[in-house]
């Protein structure tokens, strides 16, 4: 018991001389890097000036050859007379004219889309896009 006790202390002694013994020394917190806030306020430019995003659009249209500007042009207006919410976009990727429309964040938002125009567009698919104009939120 007496050998437990000195161990015991022993113990303590250590522990608290031990706890005592770190160096003491200049903590310096960062609160604000002048090259944080400059390379946010880089990253916040270039995101304004981009103005699009990756998402999905639905192809309507697409035809080469003779007389395919017109006829797409043609498909374009149809399509937004019957549907002025959504933004029809007609797009030349040589030697074809394509119309795609809408600008859907996710594939499943561009599918239920298509559902919608399906009798309409019996051709159409959904195609995934480089650059779509930012969709409203409130659409979703």
């Amino acid at each position: 018991m007496k050998r437990l006790c000195i161990l015991y202390f022993s113990f303590l002694i250590f522990c608290f001389h031990c706890g005592f013994c770190q160096p003491t020394g200049k903590i310096e917190i960062i609160t604000s890097d002048g090259r944080i806030k400059t390379l946010i306020e880089k990253h916040i430019a270039f995101n304004e000036n981009k103005g699009s995003i990756k998402g999905f659009r639905v192809q309507i249209f697409f035809d080469s050859g003779n007389n395919s500007k017109s006829r797409a042009v043609t498909a374009m207006n149809d399509f937004t007379l019957k549907h002025p919410e959504t933004k029809a976009y007609l797009m030349f990727q040589e030697p074809n004219y394509k119309v795609r429309v809408g600008d859907y964040r996710s594939r499943m938002d561009a599918q239920y889309f298509l559902h919608k125009i399906t009798e309409e567009y019996p051709d159409a698919f959904v195609v995934k896009d480089n650059e779509i104009n930012y969709p409203g939120l409130d659409d979703e």
